[in-house]
């Protein structure tokens, strides 16, 4: 008897792999759905798949069939030629991967689609670093979105809304009597607007997402550290920096995830150190700790909007509401 050769982009079961492409002849075009997800993956970064169908269960509430399309987005060729999704292989490098969530991002045949309908955009978030990083910023700020879009009193405003030139700005620090002046680049910037009685009302926010990469301290001024971020955001956002560099006059606050809650009390610690009162009032902190040693591709958080940021000296402090 004759025994079928397996191929290499199937599993023993016949299966399509999930880390290699497996078309099966169709040519896929762009729908709102996937257009839907073509740009919040354009302007959050790579995402899982349950991210995506959050954004498209008003149109499709089948979490299976929502995954059956996206996995066609990455298999199949486009009208725009080859595949509209990638598959990052980062995230197979990790414990389980098999049990997790697929994490998309867009390819140029996306991004084209996207041009085509006038949503492809400048200045969209780009936060340097490995990609477990990029990952982390993007599931930040598409989980304070996601959580927005089911209330309707607070409003998302997208990093491409406000920033019209480089994120990247020199921002000067004090340290131990000496100044130095290094360039700032917050690994998101995003705005809400809150719907009150007496109009829209603004605050913008920089974020940092931590997984413990940097030292706390360096004795090197080159060498980034939580302690000279500390310091610059002192400038930048203490002193008002941040509205001649983005033209804007709302408040900012600096969102600050950690991957550990350890961590997180440390860099409290630091900023409270850093502060002559042992006070400050615009550095909130949170943690994830799916972002930790082992990384696993998270669900959508909607605590980040709801539930009290940690701060320095004084009471927790709630984003989605002003008073």
């Amino acid at each position: 008897m004759q025994v079928a050769t397996p191929r290499p982009d199937r599993d023993v079961i016949g299966r399509r792999r999930r880390d290699r492409r497996s078309p099966e002849g169709k040519v896929k075009k762009s729908t709102e759905r996937s257009l839907i997800w073509f740009e919040k993956l354009h302007r959050h970064g790579p995402l899982p798949s349950t991210f995506l169908h959050a954004y498209t269960e008003h149109l499709c509430r089948n979490a299976a069939w929502a995954r059956r399309e996206l996995a066609d987005l990455f298999h199949e060729d486009s009208v725009h030629g080859g595949p509209y999704l990638d598959r990052p292989w980062q995230q197979f490098d990790t414990m389980d991967a098999r049990h997790h969530d697929l994490v998309y991002d867009l390819t140029e045949a996306a991004e084209d689609a996207l041009a085509e309908t006038g949503r492809f955009r400048a200045n969209t978030q780009a936060p340097g670093g490995p990609w477990v990083h990029r990952h982390m910023v993007a599931c930040i700020t598409a989980s304070i979105e996601l959580a927005a879009l089911a209330r309707d009193d607070i409003r998302f405003i997208f990093q491409d809304e406000i920033v019209k030139g480089p994120l990247r700005t020199p921002v000067p620090y004090t340290h131990n009597g000496r100044t130095e002046t290094r360039d700032l680049v917050p690994d998101a910037v995003f705005a809400l607007a809150y719907r009150t009685p007496a109009g829209e009302r603004y605050r913008h926010f920089a974020l940092e997402a931590d997984r413990g990469t940097e030292p706390g301290r360096s004795n090197s001024f080159d060498r980034k550290s939580q302690l000279r971020t500390v310091l610059q955001y002192r400038t930048y956002v203490g002193e008002g920096q941040y509205k001649t560099h983005l033209g804007v006059s709302a408040p900012m606050l600096v969102l600050t995830v950690t991957a550990s809650s350890g961590r997180l009390g440390n860099l409290i610690e630091l900023v409270a150190k850093t502060s002559e009162t042992g006070r400050n009032s615009f550095m909130l902190f949170q943690h994830l700790p799916q972002f930790g040693r082992y990384f696993t591709p998270p669900k959508p958080v909607p605590s980040l909007l709801s539930s009290a940021w940690r701060r320095a000296g004084h009471t927790g402090l709630r984003i989605d509401y002003v008073s």
